[in-house]
């Protein structure tokens, strides 16, 4: 009887060394399991963020191989060369006191290198050239990001790696950025470096940042541009097709709009007897109108930045004018003034690249057979 209960008093503590035994096996087996599974994380993420950048590298070297990017490039550069020697014409012929509107006189004499045209030559300024022309440089490189590589069958086969879909297209929108941030700091740099070969001294800090200003403006008005043209390649499963509604989208904003918004203030035009308050609505119901183009938002801003004389960039009462001292802007100032041009082209960028994102996701990739 007593070795009964001896055996059954011993039988919890059996069990409790088993579940010990067993417990210390398992943190030991858990001990070595750990450490291969936290490297196995940190090489698939390693293996992620290699995989992306791997991509933006191909596509900044695809673009910079390409004949088109080449042509246009060429065609770009030229134009600059032509806009700084009728700069400098300008400026040596006394061009520039003649058209200087903004006030500022010689004190922002290099600025004028990206504005000033000699009125002999039929060559626009720098600025205008980069209005222009700046648009078709996103346009290039975005009209087939998408729809070339689903018509040659590479974009299946692409995202059948272990490669996150939404890294294809940040690689299009980042690799087709960078492209466009090293050529226009290039032009503007090479605006500076012959403005100090030709007019013999360099731009003061203001000037330097003010320049600077600009060129990441037209960075970011390019790029507006490149994510419409991206978002039309993904839409569309034609590059031509593509191509064209982006090129079309810009003549309207730069040729057409422009008609139609005067047409619409001859129409609605208020007489000139009518109350100051109604005709200060009028105008900036106009200038409202005006400001929807993202062509006449970077207008505005770079005007302000390279005219540090521009005060204002609406109408003015003369209530308003009464006291005011004719100076130059400063830097701070002038970002003031354009803050809501500059709010309103990055809104414009994020909601474009935010469409072609979402639409991307959404769409099926696999190719028609």
């Amino acid at each position: 009887m007593t070795s009964l209960n001896k055996t059954q008093s011993n039988r919890p503590l059996t069990e409790m060394l088993r579940l010990s035994t067993v417990r210390e096996t398992a943190r030991k087996v858990w001990a070595q399991l750990r450490p291969r599974r936290d490297l196995e994380q940190a090489g698939e993420r390693s293996r992620t963020a290699s995989s992306f950048w791997v991509m933006v590298e191909k596509e900044c070297g695809d673009h910079f191989r390409s004949w088109r990017f080449g042509i246009l490039m060429a065609i770009i550069v030229l134009a600059c060369i032509g806009s700084i020697y009728a700069a400098v014409t300008a400026i040596r012929s006394g061009d520039a006191a003649a058209n200087d509107t903004s006030g500022s006189g010689d004190t922002f004499l290099f600025l004028k290198m990206y504005t000033l045209t000699s009125s002999s030559l039929a060559v626009p300024s720098f600025s205008t050239f980069l209005s222009w022309l700046g648009p078709l440089i996103g346009i290039t490189l975005g009209f087939d990001a998408v729809n070339s590589e689903r018509n040659k069958g590479t974009l299946g086969r692409l995202l059948s790696q272990p490669i996150y879909r939404d890294d294809f297209i940040k690689a299009k929108f980042v690799s087709a950025l960078f492209v466009i941030t090293v050529v226009v700091f290039s032009l503007g740099f090479l605006v500076m470096g012959l403005g100090l070969f030709t007019i013999g001294y360099p731009p003061t800090p203001e000037e330097f940042l003010r320049i600077i200003v600009f060129l990441l403006m037209a960075v970011i008005y390019i790029g507006f541009w490149l994510n419409l043209s991206i978002l039309f390649s993904i839409r569309f499963r034609q590059a031509a097709t593509s191509a064209l509604s982006s090129i079309a989208i810009w003549l309207f904003f730069t040729i057409f709009y422009s008609m139609i918004i005067n047409m619409i203030d001859s129409a609605t035009a208020v007489a000139q007897t009518a109350a100051p308050e109604t005709q200060l609505n009028h105008i900036n119901f106009i200038l409202t109108l005006n400001r929807i183009s993202p062509t006449e938002l970077f207008s505005e801003t770079l005007t302000t930045m390279l005219s540090p004389g521009v005060r204002s960039l609406g109408p003015l009462t003369m209530d308003q004018l009464v006291g005011a001292i004719a100076s130059p802007l400063s830097l701070g100032q002038s970002l003031l003034l354009i803050w809501p041009q500059l709010t309103g082209l990055l809104a414009a960028t994020i909601i474009c690249f935010g469409l072609s994102y979402v639409l991307f996701i959404r769409q099926e990739v696999r190719s028609r057979v």
